[in-house]
């Protein structure tokens, strides 16, 4: 019997400027810098990672930034949202904290019973707050200014733009994703209950134009295997349905890729190794990693990035009194 697929490993991006990328996702939403590294088919561009304290599966979203990538656009085939899940209480905190970095916020207001806030990153990704009360304790990044009651929990899920729902639905439901809900032209589809990144929602436009890929737009969505032994054997079973190449080692995760028929590339990512493979939890995202094949390079390589610094932010600290006041 196959595993289950309980929701996202992780979500890839197309960004542009480096340290502009690294400083909105670390500064303004509070997520760790997991992971330097770079891309391991273009090893002079960056790979960078951010996520929870430990860069858990179901948290993570990463970007390949080009410096000089053209804006890419949001059409049919693309995910057009990424969604991050926060305790219903923490809405007003976030509401807050966006306006005062000058940030254009939409309160899209209730969706499937949850508040949603929509902005763009500074390449012009969608982003999505989700009031969600069944949002986990917190695994909150050690060097960000956001309170951990308030932190960002992981991935809500993704919005894929479609032409059409039933082919994509169909591969939802072999990977075990059920259509659990809808509004207008948007499904919702869910797998295992309480999962990080469980919601799937299809918006469906049948005269949408075709996105183009570049800064701003995602490149993949990643789900979670187990292990090694799941995504074998969640492998034969995609082979049946849709091309999928062979299993890739990506250090920190071992991966396989295939495009769903409405043209979004999934991929499936085991939850081992993981980050802390070749550096302590203490020191994640700090210096450059890469993979031991690539380090007769590291010389060349690290002459052809764009240089790149970790703006640690860490929690204000309370003074008290011997009364006991806070100052």
């Amino acid at each position: 019997m196959l595993s289950s697929v309980v929701g996202l490993h992780h979500v890839t991006a197309i960004a542009s400027d480096p340290q502009r990328n690294l400083d909105f996702y670390t500064q303004v939403l509070g997520l760790r810098f997991v992971k330097r590294t770079v891309n391991f088919d273009d090893p002079g561009t960056y790979h960078l990672y951010f996520g929870d304290d430990a860069g858990s599966p179901g948290t993570i979203l990463t970007f390949f930034p080009w410096p000089h990538a053209s804006p890419g656009y949001s059409g049919a085939g693309e995910v057009t949202k990424t969604a991050f899940s926060v305790p219903a209480a923490s809405f007003g905190f976030w509401q807050e904290r966006l306006a005062d970095e000058g940030i254009a916020i939409e309160h899209t207001g209730n969706r499937f019973e949850e508040d949603v806030l929509t902005f763009a990153d500074p390449d012009g990704m969608k982003i999505e707050i989700v009031a969600h009360a069944a949002a986990g304790p917190p695994n909150a990044p050690r060097f960000a200014s956001v309170p951990p009651e308030h932190s960002i929990r992981g991935f809500f899920g993704v919005t894929l733009l479609e032409h059409g729902a039933d082919q994509t639905a169909a591969i939802l439901n072999m990977m075990g994703f059920r259509k659990i809900a809808e509004e207008g032209n948007r499904l919702r589809f869910s797998a295992e209950d309480g999962a990080l990144g469980n919601h799937i929602d299809l918006v469906v436009d049948p005269k949408v134009k075709f996105g183009r890929s570049g800064a701003g737009s995602v490149h993949h969505v990643a789900f979670r295997a187990k292990d090694d032994a799941a995504q074998r054997e969640w492998r034969e079973e995609i082979a049946k349905h849709l091309d999928v190449t062979p299993i890739i080692d990506r250090t920190y995760f071992h991966s396989i890729y295939f495009r769903e028929p409405g043209g979004v590339l999934f991929e499936l990512a085991t939850d081992p190794p993981g980050f802390t493979l070749d550096e302590p939890i203490e020191s994640l995202g700090e210096e450059l990693r890469i993979p031991q094949w690539l380090e007769a390079k590291r010389n060349l390589i690290e002459q052809r990035l764009t240089p790149i610094a970790l703006h640690k932010s860490v929690p204000p600290i309370e003074l008290q009194t011997e009364g006991g006041a806070t100052i």
